[in-house]
């Protein structure tokens, strides 16, 4: 109860700071691109030729990238189950206005839409994957909701927010610089703005953690290392196709994401790296005996990390996704 309470205590202490989040890491809803800016416009008496131009255009990218583009579109299009997590969180309340952690929440959540929206009319016009499998798999991901081992422990949620972000970032970006390498200019900028979405929202989560650890150092620590024990799991971790069972969809897409080079366990390693560095884990002092060896744990653990994935295999067949038929052409 003692940790509950503490919990909830730095939250409200952080609360005022939340607006400065705001201004600082989120763009007004009159400044941001929208899906509109670039998909081709149906009122435009050129959008056939615009839309025939984009699916010429999609012709050159493999199976791999469509694979991995279509997992990284559902796992954007699963955002109510995102929200509704965070708004369960300690010390984020929608019955308490004003609630500036609840009003982060939805601005955040405004910001995250417009993902899933633009890729999800790129695919729809494209032509090159199976619409209808994938609306399944959507709804499969919503429905089966998700279990990232943070209960509503804010700290946890903050550390695991701050690794997915920057992980989807570097997942965005490179599907873009991929796409732009193959001819296709107009999903490369799509991907490379979601990109820099995704940074700017790592930025945000990240310093909420920076400053948690000036308030509770020893709950932060600890947090941190639980969250690490336990594996930041995507978002996605829970998806499947039709006719199949939670999550057995999952494993064959990040393989497919790994052979690509768009996710590897490399990154998963260097993103721990760098939070490390910026949170100056091994630099905290004055922590319990239980929280310094948890900040030792964590400063080691990219060594351990590091061995281990020099042993990883992946497969190098392409599983058979009902999305996208083998050589990506319905």
């Amino acid at each position: 109860m003692v940790k509950k309470n503490m919990r909830l205590e730095v939250m409200e202490a952080i609360a005022p700071k939340v607006e400065g989040y705001m201004e600082d890491f989120l763009i007004p809803i009159n400044e941001i691109w929208q899906p509109s800016d670039f998909l081709p416009d149906s009122q435009d008496d050129d959008f056939y030729n615009a839309v025939e131009q984009l699916r010429e255009e999609a012709k050159e990218l493999g199976y791999d990238f469509w694979v991995t583009l279509v997992g990284d579109t559902i796992t954007e299009e699963a955002l109510p189950t995102y929200e509704s997590w965070l708004m369960d969180v300690e010390g984020i309340s929608q019955q308490e206005e004003p609630n500036s952690w609840s009003r982060w929440v939805r601005a955040w959540t405004a910001e995250e839409n417009r993902h899933g929206d633009v890729l999800n009319k790129y695919l729809y016009l494209s032509g090159r994957v199976n619409m209808r499998e994938v609306e399944v798999s959507t709804q499969h991901l919503i429905n089966d909701g998700f279990d990232i081992g943070t209960d509503r422990d804010p700290y946890k949620n903050f550390v695991y927010t701050s690794f997915q972000e920057l992980a989807t970032n570097i997942s965005h970006k490179r599907v873009g610089l991929m796409a732009k390498k193959k001819g296709n200019a107009l999903l490369g900028k799509m991907c490379t703005i979601i990109a820099g979405d995704e940074m700017r929202h790592h930025l945000a989560y990240r310093e909420f953690v920076k400053v948690i650890l000036e308030c509770d150092p020893n709950g932060m620590v600890l947090a941190f290392a639980d969250m690490m024990k336990k594996k930041i799991v995507m978002p996605a971790h829970f998806l499947r196709q039709s006719g199949g069972t939670i999550g057995t969809a999952f494993e064959n897409f990040s393989n497919c994401a790994q052979r690509l080079g768009v996710y590897t366990a490399q990154d998963y390693i260097d993103i721990l790296k760098k939070l490390n560095a910026y949170w100056n884990i091994d630099l905290v002092r004055g922590l319990s005996d239980e929280a310094a060896r948890a900040r030792d744990y964590l400063m080691k653990l990219p060594s351990r990390l590091e061995r281990i994935s020099e042993r990883m295999s992946f497969p190098t067949d392409q599983y058979k996704f009902k999305w996208v038929t083998a050589n990506g052409v319905l």
